[in-house]
């Protein structure tokens, strides 16, 4: 017999028997052609292709921020557990794929026996009361298949593969939200080290106005109506103050965490005339965030996998076929053992099918049936999830940036009106009441611009965010990386 020719049967029959359970297609969604709330320079339309960094933090210009989410990357617990589960699926699918493969086993036993039975069975054949005590020596080696004839396994390893797809893109996911919430933090705090300078110099100037209203109380210029407004207005602003304090202090906290270290050994140095930047973002389509979105294509991995998970089941129903073979050698002695007299074998197919199981085989069916239908429903959802998160992110870009416009021309206005009072003042027209009242709206005006421009820049953020982050899904590289630790 041509053994090559059997083997090569062997490895060819698996291989070209049918798969059972439907083939994957991705669920059908209605995407449309741009964003509702893209403006002309965000709607992408004259490039297509254009794609956010993966290091996109980095075009903020902050090297301390960079520093940051790097050690964040590094470091980072949450990214540790996605990072674990994402190895754990790797080995899954490498679990999977040796099903595809014969399992080859050998052993090797010597024993040595002897005593009263022996020897009594000694005496009734020869008389003799003593007896000799017997070896045995068996090497045995065994070789089983069970051929994957309606592709169960192969649905196995589909499903593993996709489910280590989503568990990437679980991982991806958790970077940029990491990356994101570090960032959004990092100039919350940027934030806090302004508004503190300017409630500061708000309260310094609100404390000299009540100590003027008390005067001319004193002097009858004022009333105690007016003193306990006064009052009331300082007072708030060192509420407020506290409370900037108080948020800052947890961004710090927040932010040592998201780094790995404890927030006691951690602090951010004050930076009040930190500058805010807000660069444009390349804008994908639509279209693209079904390959950008770290948790759209985990949902839709996430149905893959469920798909392949009707075709194990359907495959249940179907009989199995396993080849085996048994081989070796027994002997007394271990000198004589590997010889051909003393050999031994079995082979032979086994085919097995289940009659009667009290429907357990139906109810998986549906079972998986039904967890299919429940991922398509999970994945339609996030999709349409992922659209109103961009939207939402370049309406508010959009009302910020019409915003920003406005307090800066509110600032340029009461820097005029400043310089104007400021020069009644001088000539002797007003006094300085008006002057320290005209200043503190001055202060305002300013806090709110530069308040504008954090929560721009922070709204930029969330939108990487949204757009995926830089992040495009591979579904080679899985299975690559697979067959590399398989």
């Amino acid at each position: 017999m041509n053994w090559r020719r059997v083997a090569a049967l062997a490895v060819l029959l698996p291989l070209a028997a049918c798969m059972l359970g439907p083939d994957y297609q991705r669920p059908a969604m209605q995407v449309p052609q741009s964003f509702k709330e893209g403006t002309d320079w965000q709607r992408a339309d004259a490039n297509p292709q254009a794609a956010i960094d993966s290091t996109w933090w980095r075009m903020y210009g902050d090297e301390r921020l960079n520093q940051l989410v790097e050690q964040a990357l590094q470091a980072n617990q949450s990214i540790a557990v996605a990072e674990a589960a994402y190895r754990v699926a790797l080995a899954t699918v490498a679990a999977n794929r040796a099903g595809l493969f014969p399992t080859v086993t050998a052993g090797f036993a010597g024993t040595r026996s002897g005593g009263v039975a022996q020897a009594a069975g000694a005496a009734r054949n020869s008389g003799a009361p003593a007896a000799v005590p017997g070896n045995s020596v068996v090497m045995l080696g065994s070789v089983s298949w069970e051929l994957d004839l309606w592709g169960a396994v192969r649905r196995q390893i589909e499903q593993a593969k996709a489910n280590a797809q989503a568990s990437d893109a679980q991982l991806a996911g958790t970077r940029i939200s990491i990356a994101a919430s570090l960032a959004t933090t990092y100039f919350e705090l940027r934030q806090a080290d302004y508004d503190l300078q300017a409630l500061n110099a708000q309260r310094d100037i609100d404390a000299r106005l009540l100590a003027m209203t008390q005067t001319a109380l004193a002097e009858g210029y004022a009333s105690s109506d007016d003193v306990l407004s006064a009052q009331q207005t300082f007072e708030t602003i060192t509420a407020l103050l506290q409370a900037t304090a108080t948020a800052r202090e947890q961004d710090e906290h927040a932010i040592a965490v998201l780094t790995g270290v404890p927030p006691a050994s951690f602090s951010i140095a004050a930076d009040p005339d930190y500058r805010f930047v807000a660069p444009a973002v390349p804008l994908a389509l639509p279209a693209q965030l079904l390959e950008r979105r770290y948790d759209v294509v985990s949902a839709e991995r996430s149905a893959a996998a469920a798909n392949a998970g009707i075709g194990v089941a359907v495959a249940a129903f179907f009989p199995t076929l396993s080849l085996s073979a048994d081989g070796g050698f027994a002997h007394d002695t271990l000198a004589h053992l590997f010889t051909v007299p003393y050999r031994f074998w079995t082979l032979g197919p086994d085919l097995a099918q289940t009659l009667f199981d009290g429907g357990a085989r139906t109810a998986a069916e549906h079972e998986a049936r039904a967890r299919y239908d429940e991922s398509v429903a999970t994945y339609r959802n996030t999709v349409l999830a992922a659209f109103q998160s961009v939207e939402d992110s370049l309406s508010s870009i959009n009302h910020l940036q019409t915003q920003e416009h406005a307090v800066a021309k509110v600032l340029n206005d009461n820097l005029r009106l400043f310089a104007s009072k400021q020069a009644q003042f001088d000539a002797g027209a007003v006094g300085q009441q008006d002057v320290l009242a005209q200043r503190l709206t001055l202060i305002q005006a300013r806090q709110s611009l530069r308040d504008t421009e954090a929560l721009l820049t922070q709204s930029h953020v969330l939108l990487v965010k949204n757009l995926g982050g830089g992040w495009q899904q591979d579904h080679a590289g899985v299975a690559a990386h697979a067959a590399a630790s398989g």
